[in-house]
């Protein structure tokens, strides 16, 4: 697995892309964000990322009201990202240097998919974690991969 590429292992359906200027409560409203098998077209341009432990830790933890905080307020911005022909052992040593578990894998600069240190789980042993702690469920649904036109 851990010589696989990356494009093999990544997950395409996990990329919800947002403009950065919408507030954190208004995920998928106003057209403002929708799942991709692919980058953010044409002008667009990867600024940053935002996952559930974003949610948790810079949201929630602060004390911060979702509907008015904008996802540029919380995101990570210009995040690390990989290419598709790199393998899943360099994606996760570059998670783990630097303590992160989704990473965008980018190609001619437009983000193609998502690989994540739970990519690593067979798939039934990832429902089984699910199943044994529903509250992390989150963790396996979308990571919103922000965008800015032009």
């Amino acid at each position: 697995m851990f010589s696989s590429p990356v494009k093999e292992i990544m997950d395409k359906r996990k990329l919800l892309l947002a403009e950065p200027t919408m507030t954190v409560g208004r995920r998928r409203s106003h057209g403002q964000t929708r799942r991709r098998r692919g980058g953010g077209g044409r002008g667009s341009k990867l600024v940053g990322i935002f996952t559930e432990r974003d949610i948790v830790f810079r949201v929630v933890a602060r004390g911060l009201d979702s509907t008015t905080t904008t996802l540029a307020e919380v995101m990570t911005r210009d995040p690390k990202t990989i290419a598709p022909d790199k393998t899943y052992g360099v994606a996760m040593l570059l998670m783990h240097e630097n303590k992160f578990r989704h990473l965008p894998v980018v190609e001619n600069d437009v983000p193609i998919g998502i690989v994540s240190s739970r990519s690593a789980l067979d798939p039934e042993l990832e429902e089984f974690v699910f199943e044994e702690r529903p509250s992390q469920a989150l963790a396996g649904n979308a990571v919103g991969l922000l965008f800015r036109r032009g």
